[in-house]
């Protein structure tokens, strides 16, 4: 079992899969539901202030190196478009919108592009990871809830 919480702990720290992944791992392989959520969501949130404070700077060193330039550069783009986008819809709301771009279990909108989005935004530190932690415990519910069926069990009761 201890195999199972450190691999979820470490899928919950990996780009784009996240806590998204983790938690219907561990619910695919029986682990209590509580304890895996807590631990997902310590590796979710781990890497938010290297990502915060290094990971603009990291990828606008190397936009224009010979072999990581294209990766760079993308990731780059997609941290400014996730930032304006952001910006475009919440007008003073940004706190809420970074929330929830972080909390509604999207592709490419979790912890990692909502802390990339909030840096290249220059949001304050403080506001940017209480929003990506509010955005992470949301998506963790509505994971928690998909993965253990009730959406399912709620729909076959409705129809």
């Amino acid at each position: 079992m201890l195999k199972h919480y450190i691999i979820i702990f470490l899928i919950s720290m990996v780009p784009i899969i996240e806590l998204r992944g983790a938690i219907p791992y561990a619910v695919g392989f029986g682990l209590p539901l509580m304890t895996s959520y807590i631990i997902c969501i310590i590796g979710n949130m781990i890497p938010v202030p290297f990502i915060f404070f290094f990971a603009r700077r990291i990828l606008e060193w190397g936009a224009d190196k010979k072999y990581v330039g294209k990766f760079f550069g993308f990731c780059l783009d997609k941290g400014h478009k996730g930032g304006e986008k952001l910006k475009s819809k919440a007008g003073r709301g940004l706190f809420v919108a970074l929330l929830l771009f972080v909390g509604i279990p999207l592709p490419g909108t979790g912890a990692w592009t909502g802390t990339l989005a909030a840096s290249i935004l220059d949001m304050d530190f403080k506001k940017s990871v209480a929003a990506v932690m509010l955005g992470v415990l949301l998506a963790g519910v509505i994971m928690g809830l998909v993965s253990s069926g009730v959406f399912g069990g709620l729909s076959a009761l409705a129809g």
